[in-house]
């Protein structure tokens, strides 16, 4: 693979920055890789492979139904799409166009984000029309009675699980679930990068869209968790706008097989190996003259710890500096104008953090 990007002129990079989209979500295992090798050379249907691996989601997942997409993003515009046509396949064709039917889908201020595209967006792609409940600054409870009272013209509510999203002073999932079903509102989870396969669903949500390329260090992909019939009306968007997101027979064998790994796995041996690249990072940046590092907890509430470094010198300077080199050092950024810098263990191993940490030295020494 080095070589393929050689020739192309692209650097591979060192991934500090975790499981970005923006960085090619997450290096595959050889299992996974092979798994798609195979698919690549074989025919297949594609409606039965796409049966086949819902139905495994489906159990993995703890949900009465599933359907594989390209991605968390595309699994918001198809939920959204779903709940507004139904199995009706007449509306499916005419879609973004809803003819005048209701097509409103709440969601909370600070839900409302931009994750490198816009949650709105991903709304109106799938005929939605986004409807802001409440502030930045909080989500009350009269806030949400004003929403519903026309409930009449809203087909879905989307709650946003994610670092980018305000969670304080917002109303929680639960409470969520629990004032829509009320009303027969369904609710969407956009779980993009979660690694709980069956909290969402346990919750109550009545459709959960995932990542299938971060947490399960799966192909780009993703898939949706949920009801047997909103899951029917999900799958029959093949037939329209799910049809310019189409997934190949690669990626549905892909996925499949990085849940299998996912589901597999030894978690102590996964928080050991993870532990020991932090250590490598805590003990090495904090002989540096200027660097001083922290442990920091994820703000989304996963079981994820990084590195929080910060400099006495110019820290962007220094970011910029580890991105210039040779290998490119990519850090998590979305703190730097808190005066931190985060660097995440679970795309690099011990060597890649003594080059991190060499690589910090030579910068700050020079």
């Amino acid at each position: 693979m080095t070589d393929v990007l050689a020739r192309l002129g692209v650097p591979s990079i060192v991934n500090a920055a975790g499981k970005l989209t923006a960085l090619g979500g997450s290096a595959q295992h050889t299992e996974v890789a092979a798994a798609q090798a195979g698919a690549a050379q074989v025919h297949v249907e594609i409606q039965a492979l796409r049966d086949a691996v819902g139905k495994h989601i489906a159990t993995l997942t703890g949900a009465e139904s599933a359907c594989v997409t390209t991605g968390a993003a595309a699994g918001i515009a198809i939920s959204v799409a779903a709940c507004i046509t139904g199995t009706d396949l007449s509306r499916v064709y005419a879609l973004p166009d809803v003819g005048g039917r209701p097509n409103g889908v709440l969601l909370q201020a600070g839900h409302d984000i931009d994750f490198g595209a816009q949650v709105t967006q991903m709304i109106r792609l799938g005929g939605g029309r986004p409807i802001i409940v409440g502030t930045k600054e909080r989500v009350k409870s009269a806030d949400f009675d004003h929403a519903l009272a026309d409930c009449d013209e809203i087909v879905a509510m989307l709650f946003v699980q994610s670092h980018h999203c305000l969670q304080q002073d917002r109303f929680p999932l639960e409470r969520c679930v629990g004032r829509c079903h009320a009303v027969d509102i369904p609710v969407i989870v956009d779980a993009a990068a979660e690694e709980d396969l069956r909290h969402y669903v346990a919750v109550g949500a009545d459709l959960v869209t995932y990542s299938g390329g971060k947490a399960f260090s799966g192909p780009t992909s993703g898939f949706i968790a949920g009801r047997h019939d909103l899951i029917a009306a999900c799958e029959l968007q093949q037939r329209g706008i799910a049809r310019t997101m189409k997934v190949g027979k690669e990626q549905l064998v892909g996925l499949h097989a990085a849940l299998e790994r996912y589901v597999a796995r030894d978690a102590v041996v996964v928080a050991k190996e993870r532990a020991a690249v932090l250590d490598v990072l805590m003990v090495g940046l904090a002989t540096i003259p200027g660097i001083s590092v922290t442990r920091h907890r994820d703000e989304a509430g996963r079981n994820i710890e990084r590195i929080a470094l910060r400099c006495r010198g110019d820290l962007r300077q220094l970011i910029r500096d580890l991105a210039a080199g040779s290998p490119s050092i990519r850090t998590r950024n979305h703190h730097i104008d808190d005066g931190y810098v985060l660097i995440d263990p679970r795309e690099i191993d011990t060597d890649q953090a003594h080059t991190i940490v060499t690589r910090v030295r030579e910068i700050l020494s020079s």
